[in-house]
């Protein structure tokens, strides 16, 4: 994922870059500048020439957001290697917030299943093996990507 955030910059500079790359790309910034923790209540809606518009369910979040807005600005242009937004502006828009989360949580609930299926398909002489990897996130990824890869594998055969 790191090496997709690298390009962002590169794509910003493309000759002939059209409005909507350049929102994509801005909004994927955001996210990342964003974190986990804001994602549901700061959605990026619109770019509007150089500034981000955020959607955020009522007026404190607005208010305590706005306090943060040139630091996150900062963090935003750095993300995305060039000065490419001036200004913040948070909008309430309670429907666009609860949109966004209904998505992640739909995602969330996809991505538990994807995984909770790979792990079912993980034989016991790989758990095994999985054993000597010390590192707990470099073990999960492994098993997460052997458990994938045989899960397609069956499904392909049937």
């Amino acid at each position: 994922m790191q090496e997709v955030f690298k390009l962002l910059p590169k794509m910003l500079r493309q000759e002939g870059k059209e409005e909507e790359l350049t929102e994509a790309v801005v909004f994927a910034a955001w996210r990342r500048v964003a974190g986990e923790g804001l994602r549901e209540h700061a959605v990026p809606f619109r770019v509007y020439h150089q500034t981000i518009i955020i959607a955020v369910a009522d007026e404190n979040w607005k208010k305590h957001l706005e306090k943060l807005s040139g630091q996150m600005l900062f963090r935003l242009n750095g993300a995305l290697g060039q000065q490419t937004v001036t200004f913040i502006e948070f909008r309430i828009d309670e429907k666009t917030v609860v949109a966004e989360r209904e998505r992640l949580h739909r995602e969330n609930i996809s991505q538990f299943e994807r995984d909770r299926v790979a792990m079912k398909n993980v034989p016991e002489n790989v758990l095994k093996a999985a054993e000597k990897i010390d590192d707990e996130g470099l073990r999960r990824s492994f098993l997460l990507a052997a458990g994938s890869a045989l899960a397609r594998k069956t499904r392909q055969k049937r």
